[in-house]
């Protein structure tokens, strides 16, 4: 089955909060992008409930760089504070990642079309995505397009390694687990040679409860497009 993909995501700024941080007041972004947040970037190229994407590796093409800048935030009860943001600064990398059928979505069976989605996923990325990109939060727009992983030289091609600690992975949703729980996970990253690659969800073993959380309902038909309809992106 031809499911995986290769791109080059970029932006201006990125902001890939701990998600200590992410609830208000001041916010500093990780020096790398977060597992959950590049999965947010393929999903906005291309998602379906058929599906569920896995990222592989990220190659770190420019110097990590930060700025701070000041913000107006919006308060819970209305109005706006003023906070200080930590951004990345001119951020690019190199992403590999493929898609899976979700094995939790019995009902959508007969949408398992090999070449279908990829062939979709491929006019998508070419065109920058189905849907805006962001790089960690709304606030900070990137763009994507097709790439060679490990085409250019990266700006840690020639670091044998950095570590970066203890590191937000991403979130156990019930659509993708097959159990009503939320659950958020961590890892310890290590960039080698200007690359980092991710261990699957399965692979974390830290990981925190959240709250229960029961899954969306998708039929084909009735709040998901017909496959006949699907043969060319939005």
């Amino acid at each position: 089955m031809r499911n995986r993909i290769s791109f080059r995501l970029w932006g201006k700024y990125a902001l890939f909060t701990d998600p200590i941080t992410k609830v208000g007041g001041e916010k500093c972004s990780y020096h790398l992008p977060t597992y959950e947040a590049i999965k947010g970037v393929l999903k906005s190229i291309y998602w379906k409930p058929t599906i569920i994407w896995h990222v592989d590796k990220i190659r770190i093409m420019k110097p990590l760089r930060t700025q701070t800048k000041g913000t107006k935030p919006q308060n819970w009860n209305g109005g706006n504070s003023l906070a200080i943001y930590t951004f990345l600064h001119e951020v690019e990398y190199q992403i590999q990642a493929h898609f899976e059928w979700n094995e939790h979505r019995k009902e959508l069976i007969q949408d398992r079309i090999d070449g279908k989605h990829f062939n979709i996923i491929q006019r998508t990325l070419e065109k920058g995505g189905r849907q805006d990109i962001f790089l960690g939060t709304r606030d900070c727009q990137g763009y994507v397009e097709p790439c060679k992983f490990g085409d250019s030289a990266g700006a840690y091609d020639e670091i044998d390694q950095l570590g970066f600690g203890l590191m937000f992975h991403g979130f156990d949703y019930p659509d993708e687990t097959g159990i009503e729980e939320l659950h958020s996970r961590f890892w310890y990253p290590t960039l080698k040679y200007g690359v980092l690659e991710f261990p699957r969800p399965e692979e974390c073993n830290i990981r925190r409860f959240v709250r229960s959380m029961t899954r969306k309902d998708f039929h084909i038909g009735v709040n998901l497009l017909e496959i006949e309809n699907e043969d060319e992106p939005s």
